[in-house]
């Protein structure tokens, strides 16, 4: 992750933790559709402006393994609620950050 941008570092980690949030409280409460609309746009803020251009590889392939992961994991995880929902939380957090990451680096490839 980029090492002087704190507000990439921040969404990050409130991306996260709302992650996590919504994975534990989520089974109990009925959680509302605007807060996975955060998370999908914790999502994108991380992909603009956390990760530079010598990352974008890495960042590439462990957000797509994360992405195919969660997704995969999430039908095995039906039994237990706070896992399944989680890896459906990271799931809306990483899948647009990885997006981005990608639109940026073929864009970079393009120029070139």
């Amino acid at each position: 992750m980029a090492k002087g941008n704190s507000s990439g570092s921040w969404a990050f980690l409130i991306g996260v933790l709302i992650a996590l949030i919504i994975g534990i409280v989520g089974y109990y409460v009925n959680m509302p559709t605007w807060l996975s609309i955060i998370l999908v746009l914790i999502g994108l803020i991380i992909g603009i402006t956390n990760v530079t251009a010598k990352e974008a590889h890495a960042f590439m392939i462990a957000g797509t393994v994360l992405v195919i992961v969660s997704s995969l994991a999430g039908g095995v995880f039906v039994g237990i609620w706070a896992i399944k929902n989680i890896l459906e939380a990271i799931l809306m957090l990483f899948t647009p950050a990885v997006i981005i990451t990608a639109i940026k680096e073929v864009w970079s490839i393009a120029k070139s």
